[in-house]
């Protein structure tokens, strides 16, 4: 008998608050479902941040259920203001259409669209026609001002100025649940823990307007043992598009990660037995090391293929284990203008993007943690020549990110 894709959730850490989880759940068993994850297109790639709402459309898809991956021509045009202090930056419709295309390309490496296994749908198709007026006579009236600004999306906004516009967006969102249920009996929306007010918006939507029997699921954000979460606006976001972030810095992220961290996302961005995760939740210290290049793999193969996924845990063992060999290593290239009579090493790391400011440089600098080809920097001042450029520099900084420098 195959599993249920509730208890599959909840066994391996995703959920975080449903609404009736024992309906849900006996709803699940009892055969298809069509359920909804909404894409608000802000960039032209999904994030490692995203890769997590992968795993979990591709678990419901494997037990049979139909997902709609839902994209935001219309709400991006707005911005969710949930979990920020100040009003998103406003996109063209030329560049949400472009990012749309982008996260389409990406998202059919992982589900399944063929024979109505999947559902793609964009929400610009009834928001951007909407009559003011109509709409707000037959929507905006069931929303509470009163409730909203309790909410955290804009309580914390209160301070800085919220405008009306932004305030739109949790009628929007509520509104593509109502349509997805009429047009393709959509009895469910998934999305991020921050999304929990605007979900549950569209849950009393459809069931006051249409007494549909439907159900809001959140899972928790793909976040790191120190809190930050891997989104694509956090310095050095992990993105699934190989030429912003190459396969093998991809992997290189995840072979660093935090000790806490790897069993974790073991269980949330790969498909490893649960058995086999259990073994390696029992290793500790350098044992571990073994679990994260696992990590680093599944997760570098599904996304890049196992091709590149192979060339990066070479390169990886190779880095750890102290050889010089760079073929595989990250590499920026820079033009002889940019050098020209030499170029210190702090502006080196900064193309490099190893470092976010010249004082974090020179921080790193004075506590030993930089050399350059085997040897200790000793000053921020040191000049890296272009007759060293030319047969490649090797930076390494702290004691796991290596990176080679070289003219083009």
């Amino acid at each position: 008998m195959t599993e249920n894709v509730f208890d599959l959730l909840e066994r391996r850490g995703y959920i975080d608050q449903v609404t009736f989880p024992d309906e849900l759940r006996e709803r699940l068993a009892e055969g298809p479902i069509t359920f909804y994850i909404g894409f608000d297109a802000t960039a032209d790639s999904l994030t490692l941040g995203h890769y997590l709402q992968v795993k979990v459309l591709q678990h419901f898809q494997r037990a049979g259920h139909v997902p709609i991956t839902l994209f935001g021509g219309g709400t991006t045009l707005i911005g969710d203001p949930s979990g920020r202090s100040d009003m998103r930056k406003m996109l063209t419709k030329e560049d949400i259409d472009h990012n749309i295309d982008c996260f389409k390309r990406q998202l059919s490496h992982f589900i399944d669209y063929s024979d109505g296994k999947a559902i793609v749908a964009n929400n610009a198709d009834w928001l951007l026609d909407l009559g003011y007026l109509d709409f707000m006579r037959n929507i905006g009236v069931h929303f509470s001002v009163n409730h909203m600004l309790k909410l955290d999306a804009y309580a914390n906004r209160l301070e800085q100025g919220l405008t009306f516009f932004e305030m739109g967006y949790m009628l929007m969102q509520s509104y593509d649940f109502l349509i997805l249920y009429r047009k393709y009996n959509c009895q469910l929306q998934l999305g991020g823990s921050d999304q929990w007010s605007n979900m549950l918006g569209g849950y009393d939507l459809v069931r006051k307007l249409d007494d549909g029997k439907v159900y809001s699921m959140t899972f928790k954000l793909l976040s790191t043992a120190d809190g930050q979460k891997m989104g694509k606006s956090m310095k050095g976001a992990i993105f699934l598009d190989p030429n912003k972030t190459p396969p093998h810095e991809m992997f290189q992220y995840l072979r660093n990660c935090d000790d806490r961290d790897v069993v974790k996302f073991l269980k949330l961005l790969t498909d490893v037995s649960d058995e086999e995760i259990a073994e390696y939740a029992k290793l500790e210290g350098q044992e571990l090391n073994v679990a994260k290049e696992r990590l680093a793999w599944e997760i570098t193969n599904e996304v890049h293929g196992k091709e590149e996924a192979d060339k990066a845990l070479e390169a990886s063992r190779v880095l750890f284990g102290g050889s010089g060999d760079t073929e595989h290593m990250p590499t920026t290239e820079l033009s002889e203008d940019e050098v020209k009579d030499g170029i210190t090493i702090v502006e080196l790391m900064q193309k490099g993007d190893l470092i976010a400011s010249t004082s974090e440089g020179r921080r790193l600098i004075k506590q030993g943690g930089v050399s350059v080809d085997d040897e200790k920097v000793e000053s921020h001042d040191a000049i890296i020549t272009l007759d060293a450029l030319k047969k490649g520099v090797h930076v390494r900084k702290g004691k796991k990110v290596h990176h080679l420098f070289k003219l083009k």
